[in-house]
């Protein structure tokens, strides 16, 4: 696979073609999965949850995503690599682009910042610096104190009303992608089609231009109950590669996720 660009991206979402997004922590699944052919990477801090054995992504630092993000760069076959900035790391924008400079120089390139129109400031100085930014609205796993648990959000109009504004104002301020996690499909749809930027969906439904999930989910190895929007790829594969591969074909082809993924 040559190697995945924002321009990729962009042209993917343009002619109406999807994408696969996927989790990688290390240079071992970086290589296979970007061998798959799944267009990009994400170095996520739910690697504080899997990797580590946390209850939520809270205790993450900025060194371990710079040491996983350098681990995955390492192993990557073209895939564009996507990084998450961690709990606190961004809280001002001062934070947000010396934290989001580790990352790219180690490797990664798009940073993801969880949060709403609050984010404005850090996006639009990150963007003007050369540092493009996927804002990550919905379930903000971060906030999951707040929150009161891991729920979809988006359920009533105000909050649906409030988000889909988020939206326009991110992208406004400079963001490059779109991350929406356990949104009603309708909502994830209506934000999809205004939005000129590709709209990454995890638990938003079948209408995003991309679909992420956790690798470890789907390959069906973590442990306890599965989320909903989760499928596991390797019941039906038998091996990861195979795994892999099928999770590409099937979020390309708009397979998945069908609506009984989704949420209502």
């Amino acid at each position: 696979m040559s190697n995945v660009t924002l321009h990729t991206l962009s042209a993917r979402k343009q002619a109406g073609e999807k994408f696969a997004v996927l989790t990688a922590y290390d240079s071992t699944f970086a290589h296979l999965v970007s061998s798959a052919g799944i267009e990009m990477i994400l170095v996520g801090d739910s690697l504080g949850m899997v990797i580590q054995g946390q209850s939520s992504t809270v205790p993450v630092s900025v060194a371990e995503m710079v040491y996983h993000t350098q681990c995955v760069a390492r192993g990557n076959q073209g895939a564009m690599i996507m990084a998450d900035l961690p709990f606190m790391a961004y809280a001002t924008p001062e934070q947000a682009m010396q934290n989001s400079a580790l990352l790219m120089q180690a490797g990664a390139h798009i940073v993801k910042l969880e949060g709403g129109s609050w984010l404005c400031e850090s996006v639009s100085l990150l963007s003007e610096r050369g540092i493009p930014v996927c804002a990550h609205l919905g379930l903000t796993p971060q906030a999951v104190n707040k929150l009161g648990g891991y729920k979809v959000q988006g359920r009533d109009r105000e909050s649906a009303l409030t988000m889909i504004e988020d939206a326009r104002r991110l992208e406004e301020a400079g963001a490059s992608m779109l991350l929406l996690e356990c949104v009603p499909t309708t909502l994830a749809q209506e934000i999809t089609l205004n939005a000129g930027i590709p709209v990454i969906g995890i638990g938003a439904g079948q209408h995003t231009d991309a679909q992420v999930l956790v690798l470890h989910d789907m390959l069906g190895i973590t442990p306890g109950r599965r989320p909903k929007f989760v499928k596991n790829f390797m019941a039906e594969s038998g091996s990861i590669e195979a795994a892999l591969k099928l999770y590409a074909e099937q979020v390309r082809e708009g397979l998945y996720p069908s609506a009984e993924y989704g949420f209502e």
